[in-house]
């Protein structure tokens, strides 16, 4: 099955009608260090955007690149979408000019109304979506991760169905486990996966990763138990698993992950000849 879709139109609701069009944009091409940015309506530098700046100077690329929007305002020019963008250019030193796009907005209240629009109208990307990109960009991490979920009998959701239930083995939690990975081995990361996929847990959830890593693999607990008692555990606890780890993770202020860790290990039969066994 074919992964690419052409753009096409989809069906308006009754109630909405296409809006005004108004004046079209222009791409001009200036120098960066003749833009301003007004701070009645822009966010100031914060740590992250000092962060983000960073990596867009080491890392620049032209494929990535996308022009600022801006308006003539006087004489000078006002950045109303993409400030990061134009003081990582003239902070590269070698960059020179770059394009932006020329939007018609003189009056403040115009260009502070676009600001929110760039920052609100958008869909937030996912982390499965940056995940499953990165794995066709051929990032390692992400192929290594898909590879011990293909292992492990798993499936990692691109697209949660809003109101479809999950279903066993599937999995929500990529970052999570890539960090499952890289913390242990892709030899440990997918017998967590594939006691959970066996404990027909949905989904999985970093939760879930995070308290089964910590019984089968950590220093604290590792030799203890067996990964097929721990699905037998899960099993036998299903759906009560989780208001017994609220209760206590509430009770003795825990994390919920580690609050069901520990109702793991209490509920299952310890490997014969371990510590706690004995």
């Amino acid at each position: 099955m074919s992964e690419i879709r052409a753009i096409s139109a989809i069906p308006l609701p009754a109630d909405i009608a296409p809006g005004e069009i108004g004046p079209r944009p222009t791409i001009v091409r200036m120098n960066p260090a003749d833009l301003s940015v007004d701070a009645k309506y822009q966010r100031e530098l914060s740590r992250k955007s000092i962060t983000l700046i960073h990596k867009l100077v080491s890392g620049w690329d032209w494929r990535r690149f996308k022009p600022p929007v801006v308006a003539r305002v006087g004489e000078s020019w006002h950045v109303i979408d993409g400030q990061h963008t134009a003081i990582a250019a003239v902070t590269h030193g070698s960059i020179g000019e770059i394009d932006v796009m020329v939007v018609d907005a003189e009056e403040g209240i115009d260009r502070a109304k676009a600001f929110i629009g760039h920052n609100r109208d958008r869909v937030a990307i996912t982390n499965t979506q940056i995940f499953f990109a990165a794995a066709a960009a051929g990032d390692e991490d992400a192929l290594t991760a898909m590879q011990v979920c293909e292992r492990a009998g798993a499936t990692i959701l691109r697209n949660p169905t809003p109101g479809r239930p999950f279903r066993p083995g599937e999995i929500i939690a990529v970052s999570a486990l890539v960090r499952l990975i890289k913390r242990r081995s892709a030899m440990k990361a997918r017998i967590v996966v594939e006691t959970l996929v066996k404990a027909r847990a949905a989904p999985i959830s970093a939760d879930l990763i995070q308290a089964v890593d910590l019984v089968l693999h950590d220093e604290q607990y590792e030799g203890d138990l067996l990964a097929e008692d721990v699905v037998s555990t899960l099993l036998k606890l299903g759906p009560a698993l989780e208001p017994k780890a609220y209760e206590l993770a509430l009770a003795k202020k825990l994390r919920r992950w580690r609050a069901i860790a520990i109702v793991i290990f209490q509920n299952t039969r310890k490997r014969r000849g371990s510590v706690r066994a004995a």
